[in-house]
């Protein structure tokens, strides 16, 4: 295993509770690991830099544990955290996060705009994120509600306070925009 995918596993089994990708950085640029010891995070196209290299690193990290059945790595931004390894595991689902932080030449050529613009969508996305749980408590539903329990439970609620049928017009409008939310993402 390369130095720096044996380094991350070390940590990884030091913190079995996982660790954030942010503390995770931190721990290395305090240890003074190259590239993160010297890196701005302030600067977009650095913390994109650093970003990808730590996920590239992970992946490489989780691609070795898997080939000798030693484990495997759950790659989150706020939850990076070593696995064991399941012999009753069923085959990988194909992700296309992996195939991104694998390629090196994303790193290498992506741009300070192209940065610019995938931290516009995150921002966006994070902000929706935030929106999804207040919409699913105007719902009544749980965290982990499917698509198909999402649209169920409005179809309910909408018979119930749809105008024509004698509701209320604010709380249909409540539900509708929960709805739409949670379908829009």
């Amino acid at each position: 295993m390369d130095a720096l995918p044996g380094l991350l596993h070390h940590i990884l089994r030091d913190h079995p509770d996982g660790l954030r990708e942010y503390d995770l950085v931190q721990l290395l640029k305090r240890r003074g690991i190259a590239p993160f010891s010297g890196c701005d995070l302030s600067d977009e196209l650095n913390l994109f830099r650093t970003h990808f290299r730590l996920f590239h690193n992970l992946y490489l990290l989780q691609g070795a544990l898997r080939t000798r059945q030693e484990g495997d790595v759950a790659i989150h931004c706020l939850s990076i955290r070593l696995l064991p390894w399941r012999d009753d595991r069923l085959p990988e689902p194909v992700d296309p996060l992996r195939g991104y932080y694998l390629d090196l030449d994303r790193l290498a050529g992506t741009t300070r705009e192209e940065v610019k613009v995938m931290l516009e969508w995150f921002w966006k996305r994070f902000a929706g994120a935030q929106g999804r749980e207040e919409a699913l408590t105007v719902l009544g539903l749980a965290g982990d509600a499917t698509a198909a329990g999402i649209r169920h439970r409005y179809r309910e609620l909408a018979k119930i306070h749809h105008p024509d049928r004698g509701g209320e017009a604010a709380s249909f409008r409540a539900i509708t925009e929960a709805y739409e939310l949670l379908c829009g993402m």
